[in-house]
């Protein structure tokens, strides 16, 4: 049989593609260092100096900054109850040593103490609670410098066990200025990689010991910087998180249960549109942008800025806050799309004044005024100077306001934050308030009943929601978009039946306020191998949107399958969800134990021969007559820990154990048994590495070549990140489609 004219048609269409794609890979040049790129591009410099971005006496200051490396900064996660004790080490002679350890053998006391001045951490002045900090060296210093190399250790271990987030410093602005509160339904609509979404866990869960009645949702477009996203959430181990994959510009809407049991259209009290964009605000991290800056970038997301922004405030509850922001400097990405917004709301809703909101923050007003301008650096005051050629890249929309109304728009409340202000990147930020509902939604909050046909009133709106001709800018789609990416496993909810239910529940003594539909499975036959928990708020979202809506992964696991004979139980206890469920579980699977009983449980790494009970405390041992061999919590209290500053604070760690027939041991991950023991003040110098440092039992040859495979792995360590970085942006942008 022979083969049909259209395969044929395709074959070769296939085969150019795979020689094109070659040969473009072959024709590429090799990727430039960042330390071999010229900081500098005059286009750059001619267009925001047009735009009067900064003062013309701080202009050299400005493009000073900007050449410089961005510094190291990193926050301390405030919703652990450990985070005043993390705190304290920061503060505190371990956190100095790390900083200073090169310095301890210079015999020269100015030039130390010189460089003491230099290298003291900056607390950041306008971050609640002092716990963001700024450290004066870059990534690189850090990593490549053995004077560093406890300083590295540090910011990995903690980083991995989700008790401190490194992230830049004006990336933090955006989710502090939403204003979240634990009852706040949250929505992230360009989430990924997660930084600020790892943030706003943080705030969500900003009671300690409670579970939030609000929740988050974290959306990207992107399917692979989904899975991103879920690594970076998965640090915090929060149960209220879930994590969808659609294109912001048309998101689609959530159903959830009303209060009469009926389903209603969910509307957000917070939503964080942190848009894609040029990223020229970057240029400290990403050097690569120097080379291909031009105006085009800016005037081609425009359009997709909007419309994220349109579709962020049509799911916006009335009185609801939402945040703007970009990385970039250009008014077209910023109070260009702020003001058209403006315009087209008709007063439904206003910028808000939050200058009062982060004391200690420099930052300038935003702009009233801005050029549009076109590939070839010319400026126009009007659309009508544009020529025919540039109107696809310049459009009537992106003017500025007439000078008679200025003062309609507020434009000044914006927040643009300059490099040279504070030593950071560039950062452009809106808060928007939601006054009444948009011109065209329509006044029915309420979803139609099942099977009811969705209904046009004589102004052409629908029933639900807004006009389909608003959904999207080409009109009403007759045809479901096809999902792309991996297809999910499913998300099977326990019912009030659940068969491995009571075994789980009498064995850790839960109490009736967990429900066990708030546990799940990822699988619908066979063994269930991992239980997760979620909030009653996330589980009426999953079971209500999961035919329509693409989520990628929400719930954090509570229960891990332990087939040992000796456990009454088929289920162990997990440590990533030991925090949200430790408030339900009973007396029986708890066991407090002493500051040395844990820091040995923790010092112990042979699971072969774990410490014996009769070696602990008598008031530990009297304690285990009463509870059966298997997975149960350890406890550690103490009330009257100091911290630096000369205060009182408590410390309480719970974590996961093992509970033998005369032995017991800690079933955490080496980065937590690290941080529990740093907390503890024991000694962890057999847990930090140097890499840098010979070993005397290896020959010569060996340790040499171990040494040119650690640099080389620093290297393309480096390099990944590099690569990284460039694509965070990259991506971000390349995941839309960028008409005006």
């Amino acid at each position: 049989m022979g083969r049909g004219r259209t395969f044929r048609s395709k074959e070769r269409k296939f085969a150019q593609r795979r020689r094109a794609r070659e040969n473009k890979w072959d024709d590429k040049a090799p990727r430039r260092p960042y330390e071999e790129i010229v900081r500098e591009n005059s286009e750059f410099e001619q267009y925001y100096k047009s735009q009067q971005i900064c003062p013309d006496e701080e202009w050299g200051c400005f493009m000073a900054a900007i050449k410089e490396n961005l510094p190291t900064a990193f926050r301390i996660t405030g919703s652990k109850s450990e985070a005043r004790a993390l705190l304290g080490i920061v503060k505190g002679k371990f956190f100095k040593d790390c900083l200073l350890n090169h310095l301890q053998q210079d015999d020269d006391s100015q030039k130390k103490d010189e460089m003491e001045g230099q290298q003291k951490p900056i607390c950041l002045p306008w971050y609640p609670d002092g716990l963001a900090w700024q450290l004066q060296l870059t990534r690189k210093d850090i990593r490549r410098s053995e004077a560093y190399f406890r300083l590295h250790n540090f910011l990995i271990s903690e980083t991995e066990c989700g008790n401190i987030s490194r992230q830049e410093a004006v990336s933090m602005i955006p989710p502090l200025l939403l204003d979240v509160k634990p009852h706040h339904k949250i929505l992230d609509m360009c989430a990924a990689p997660g930084s600020k979404t790892a943030q706003l866990i943080e705030l969500l869960h900003a009671e300690d010991g409670r579970l939030p009645t609000g929740f988050l949702i974290a959306n990207d477009i992107d399917n692979n910087r989904c899975y991103m996203l879920v690594h970076q959430a998965k640090r915090l181990n929060s149960p209220c998180i879930v994590i969808t994959n659609h294109d912001s510009a048309v998101m689609p809407n959530f159903t959830v249960t009303g209060t009469d049991g009926s389903p209603v259209m969910l509307k957000f009290d917070r939503v964080l549109c942190d848009v894609p964009c040029s990223g020229d605000g970057t240029l400290r991290k990403n050097p690569d942008i120097w080379l291909k800056w031009n105006t085009a970038n800016g005037n081609n997301l425009h359009g997709i800025q909007f419309r994220i922004l349109r579709r962020g405030v049509e799911m916006l509850s009335v009185g609801g806050r939402l945040v703007y922001s970009t990385c970039s400097f250009n008014p077209l990405e910023n109070e260009a799309v702020i003001h058209r917004f403006l315009v087209k709301t008709e007063g439904a809703v206003q910028l808000v004044d939050v200058s009062s909101q982060l004391p200690g923050l420099k930052y300038r007003k935003g702009l009233a005024h801005w050029i549009p301008t076109s590939r070839d650096m010319v400026g126009y005051a009007t659309y009508n100077d544009v020529p025919e050629k540039w109107h696809t890249q310049i459009r009537p929309q992106m003017f500025p306001p007439a000078p008679e109304d200025v003062g309609k728009f507020n434009l000044e409340r914006c927040i643009r934050i300059l490099p040279h202000q504070q030593d950071t990147g560039g950062f452009f930020v809106a808060v928007i308030e939601k006054l009444r509902p948009l011109p065209w939604e329509a006044a029915a909050k309420t979803l139609p009943a099942e099977g009811e046909k969705v209904g046009r009133d004589d102004s052409g709106m629908d029933a639900v929601g807004s006009s389909s001709e608003d959904k999207v800018p080409w009109g009403l789609q007759r045809k479901r978009r096809r999902i792309h990416g991996y297809r999910e496993d499913p998300f099977v909810f326990f019912t009030e039946g659940e068969p491995l239910w009571p075994s789980i529940r009498d064995f850790y003594d839960i109490n009736s306020l967990l429900s066990p539909t708030c546990l799940l499975t990822r699988c619908k036959e066979g063994k269930k191998k991992n239980i997760y928990f979620t909030s009653p708020a996330v589980h009426d979202i999953v079971v209500n949107n999961h035919q329509t809506i693409k989520l990628i992964n929400t719930g954090v696991k509570s229960f891990v399958r332990c087939d040992n004979k000796s456990m009454q139980c088929a289920f162990r206890l997990a440590q990533e969800g030991l925090h949200s469920i430790f408030p339900y579980i009973g007396p029986k699977r708890k066991i407090s134990v002493s500051k040395a009983d844990l820091i040995k449980l923790l010092t112990n790494d042979d699971p072969k021969f774990p410490p014996e009970a009769s070696s602990l405390d008598p008031s530990t041992q009297q304690q285990l007559k009463d509870i059966a061999q298997g997975s149960c919590v350890f406890v550690y209290q103490v009330e009257d820990s100091s911290c630096s500053d000369g205060g009182i604070l408590p410390l309480s760690l719970v974590m996961v154990g093992w509970r033998g027939a005369k032995s017991m041991r800690a079933y955490v991950s080496v980065s937590d048994c690290v941080h529990y023991l740093r907390l503890c003040g024991a000694d962890v110098s057999k847990y930090e590495k140097n890499k840098f440092i010979k070993n005397p039992s290896v020959p010569d040859e060996k340790n040499s070549d171990k040494t040119t495979m650690d640099n080389e792995t620093d290297v393309k360590d480096e390099k990944r990140e590099e690569e990284e970085e460039e694509n965070a942006v990259q991506e971000k942008v390349s995941g839309h489609d960028a008409p005006t």
